[in-house]
């Protein structure tokens, strides 16, 4: 299994060895590149109590990982709370409480299932809202149509007033047509949308004060977002909404302003949809993909039990009557309820950042070729704390402080997401040294070469991945770290002239058609 910290700090080739040096002629099997990193399991105890025995209850009666359940859970808070408050970190640092979760999981891992008992009360929420707004709807309809219908007739007789009166009839025609245009009649409760348009999920937020949920039990909301139907990538709304950042839609067909845009997105989907995103034009570079919590668990498929213990019927009914009241407690706050952490709390986080700072350096750091994502993983620990605070005291969240043991909580949570972005963004390629390695391996199986030089090498390679033969050091010293290559310093063929290139000795694993 590779270290965790192979990735980081790859010492580049010094230069030839010794000229007494020989190339030894056995070798060891290599160590694959492509072995995969540890992988915690999901921290179920970090949950408050009602959450956690319902994430490892349902876990069990699927026999599912609990990491699908408890991402799914994370992004359920998010749904409840997002768009309705924010936590208050320090100065003016402040970060909403949407969050963007990704489970990746291979066919028959039975997630549409575990997605639908997670996901239920917030439907129940979600109706119980419309059923509450329904009144106020009819009267705001009837208000509206009225008001519009004032204002005609006042216009028609206006139109048809003669002398002194025609000047006072088109003021209060004007008055009553302002007037209706101000009446305007409340959407219809929605809090979550399946696979959507970036234009619906726009329209969609706009129409519910800036805060929507996207979950899904697939991944073809990125097949949208790459431009499946528009032809072109349209992923503003996805990095403000994530964000909070203003959006304003201004088209021909629509005008659309959201302030404050709170989106939320819980999705699980086979692995092979990460491959595939991790080559789509701009995902990283715009920073999409940056946004994402990833859970890539192990599959129990092949080794689940058949008879199993049903979800205990208070433990179900805890958690929906916790989630349907964390979200009606939430719903009528127009302005967000706003989180504040303890000094003991922000002390924590602030020992976390110090701890993930250095880590982050291009050079050495073990999270340098993820920087994007770990550059956001403290924000994204400050939003955890506040849902695991908000589920611990439901509808008085606000009125109380995050702890230091509730923000040590999502600080493992942090952990937790950081050991599996490691192992998404290697299957994704984000790692340019191991993406280059594996593009040397295949150039030295396709060319069956024994011994080569360095410069052989480069001239198979494509300039776009590797522009110049330096660029090929790092990956080299990955593979001779691996044992895949061996450098050797030739023997001088005569006493003058320059020592010849040192040259490099390839596993014959690799000859043999090996990976």
């Amino acid at each position: 299994m590779d270290s965790p910290d192979l990735w980081a700090g790859l010492p580049t080739l010094e230069g030839p060895p010794g000229e007494d040096d020989t190339a030894p002629e056995v070798w060891e099997d290599p160590i694959p590149l492509t072995g995969r990193r540890e992988r915690p399991p999901f921290p179920t105890h970090v949950l408050p109590t009602w959450l956690g025995e319902f994430v490892a209850a349902v876990a069990e009666e699927t026999q599912t990982p609990v990491d699908l359940a408890g991402s799914i859970a994370l992004a359920v808070l998010a749904t409840a709370a997002g768009g309705r408050s924010v936590v208050h970190v320090r100065g003016n640092w402040r970060e909403p409480t949407n969050l963007y979760t990704v489970v990746a999981l291979p066919p028959a891992n039975r997630k549409s299932a575990v997605f639908a008992l997670l996901t239920n009360p917030l439907y129940e929420a979600e109706k119980q809202l419309k059923t509450a707004m329904k009144p106020v709807i009819v009267e705001a309809e009837l208000t509206a149509r009225l008001a519009k219908e004032a204002a005609d007739k006042a216009a028609a007789n206006a139109a048809s007033a003669d002398g002194d009166k025609r000047d006072e009839m088109v003021a209060t025609a004007v008055g009553l047509a302002q007037t209706a245009d101000t009446l305007t009649v409340p959407a219809e409760p929605v809090l979550l949308a399946d696979d959507s348009t970036p234009e619906t999920v726009t329209s969609l937020m706009a129409e519910q004060g800036g805060r929507l949920s996207v979950m899904s039990a697939e991944g073809g909301i990125f097949d949208i977002i790459a431009g499946r139907y528009s032809g072109a990538p349209n992923m503003e709304v996805f990095l403000k909404g994530h964000a909070g950042d203003r959006l304003r839609v201004n088209r021909q067909t629509r005008r659309e302003y959201i302030d404050a845009p709170a989106l939320t997105i819980g999705l699980a989907f086979q692995p092979d949809v990460l491959r595939d995103i991790g080559k789509v034009k701009g995902f990283e570079g715009r920073g999409l993909l940056a946004r994402f919590l990833y859970s890539l668990p192990v599959s129990l498929v092949g080794e689940r039990e058949i008879i199993t213990d049903p979800i205990p019927e208070q433990t179900a009914a805890t958690y929906a009557a916790r989630v349907i009241d964390l979200t009606l407690s939430l719903a009528d706050w127009t302005d967000p309820a706003v989180i504040q952490l303890t000094p003991e709390a922000d002390t924590a986080l602030i020992a976390y950042q110090r701890r993930v700072e250095p880590q982050l350096k291009a050079r050495g750091g073990k999270l340098g070729h993820i920087s994007n994502w770990a550059g956001k993983l403290a924000g994204a620990t400050a939003r955890m704390a506040a849902l695991l605070h908000l589920a611990e005291h439901l509808g008085d969240g606000y009125a109380h402080p995050v702890t230091e043991a509730t923000m040590n909580a999502a600080i493992e949570l942090g952990e937790y997401y950081t050991a599996h972005a490691l192992a998404v963004f290697d299957v994704m390629g984000a790692d340019p040294v191991l993406s280059r390695a594996r593009s040397v391996l295949d150039a030295l199986r396709d060319n069956g070469w024994e011994d080569v030089s360095r410069r052989d090498l480069f001239t198979v390679m494509s300039r776009a991945e590797v522009p110049t033969i330096a660029d090929l050091e790092p990956a080299l010293a990955l593979l001779e770290d691996h044992g895949y290559l061996r450098s050797y310093q030739p023997e001088r063929t005569g006493k003058r002239g320059r020592p010849p290139a040192p040259r490099l000795q390839v596993h014959p694993h690799l000859r043999q058609g090996g990976r």
